[in-house]
């Protein structure tokens, strides 16, 4: 290798030797500018609810970037900057899918509970028309229509709010019940009765 060459060779290997170097003297003021603003995002967009896991690493990341800002240990916080930016953008990529997979599930779960309680009141209308059950059993079973009623009327008002994970809860604490009456009407109505309502 020629000394012209040598040189310059050496003259690049200092500059990034000094380039390296500078990294580590300032804080990642804009780093960390970037990474908060992808959390807040993130969050704004529902990933503190739709992916979870992500969203926290992001928050965990950009703590112990703070944190090592304090220590003045500015290589370690420009990793962990980068680190909480790219987990909450994952996190808002992520939360995009998964919402638009609870809102089909939300609505299908909206229109199963309808059905049930459509179902449910034919059934009850039956058992009431034949006197096959006591009082005192047919006041829970209407209790619980009524209150899956007002349970699938709250998911609604979720579903319209764009809280599809509500709607999934709310349907949640409704169905077992509804379809532990709709079990008690069905071995109360005679056969023919049934197969009528079906």
């Amino acid at each position: 290798m020629s000394r012209v060459g040598r040189c310059a060779l050496v003259s690049v290997a200092i500059l990034v030797s000094s380039l390296i170097a500078g990294c580590g003297d300032d804080p990642p003021s804009k780093e960390l500018q970037q990474a908060q603003q992808a959390i807040d995002e993130a969050r704004a967009s529902g990933a503190d609810r739709y992916s979870t896991e992500e969203f926290n690493a992001a928050q965990d990341a950009i703590k112990r970037a703070q944190a090592a800002v304090a220590a003045n240990d500015y290589r370690q916080a420009l990793n962990d900057a980068l680190d909480a930016r790219d987990r909450a953008q994952t996190a808002s990529k992520d939360t995009v899918d998964k919402k638009a997979k609870a809102k089909a599930d939300a609505d299908r779960a909206l229109h199963d509970a309808a059905l049930a309680i459509v179902d449910a009141r034919a059934k009850l209308r039956a058992v009431e028309t034949t006197h096959r059950l006591a009082p005192r059993v047919m006041a829970p079973i209407r209790r619980d229509i009524a209150d899956a009623e007002t349970h699938v009327q709250e998911a609604r008002t979720a579903f319209d709010n764009g809280d599809y994970l509500d709607v999934i809860a709310q349907l949640n604490a409704a169905t077992p019940r509804l379809n532990d009456s709709v079990t008690t009407l069905d071995a109360a109505l005679p056969p023919a009765v049934k197969r009528r309502i079906r």
